[in-house]
């Protein structure tokens, strides 16, 4: 706030110094609270304005008010400007739905990715699991055929005949 008002009283001492003796220039000081500068302040960088110009532009309505002259079409720099920023606001606003709607689309491609890809891993680890409990039994015991004893095949031969050898 300080900062503020020292910067703007060095601009006024550099513009009171760049004009000649011979010309009246008086300034005027309007006793402001702490709280009035900073509102004002933001009012003004909110509509994008300098302070200077909206102190015209306040005054220049107040004339017109007062004389009821009214320049035909011209709107107010407040108004101009917040129409502006409005609609500068606004298509943002649209590009922002239109990135989120793009993002959402590519979300539901993703989880149905995700989703299909899960199936995957949870079939492998049906099939892992299985591995796994047949790798932990123990292997089939095999029973031993004598030389002379019938073939397990069936083929009705001796297994030394068979598959012994």
């Amino acid at each position: 706030m300080g900062a503020d008002r020292s910067a703007l009283a060095r601009i006024d001492r550099k513009l009171l110094a760049s004009f000649g003796d011979d010309e009246a220039l008086r300034t005027v000081r309007v006793p402001a609270t702490a709280a009035k500068w900073s509102t004002w302040k933001r009012y003004c960088d909110s509509a994008g304005i300098s302070m200077g110009r909206a102190v015209t532009t306040l005054i220049d309505r107040e004339l017109m008010g007062v004389f009821e002259t009214h320049a035909g079409d011209e709107t107010p720099v407040f108004e101009k400007r917040a129409t502006e920023e409005l609609a500068i606001r606004e298509a943002n606003v649209a590009a922002r739905e239109r990135e989120t709607d793009v993002a959402e689309e590519r979300l539901d491609e993703w989880n149905d990715r995700l989703r299909a890809r899960e199936g995957e891993i949870r079939a492998r680890e049906r099939g892992l699991e299985l591995a796994l409990k047949r790798a932990s039994q123990p292997p089939f015991a095999r029973v031993k055929v004598g030389r002379n004893e019938r073939c397990p095949c069936g083929s009705g031969l001796k297994y030394k005949r068979c598959h012994g050898p």
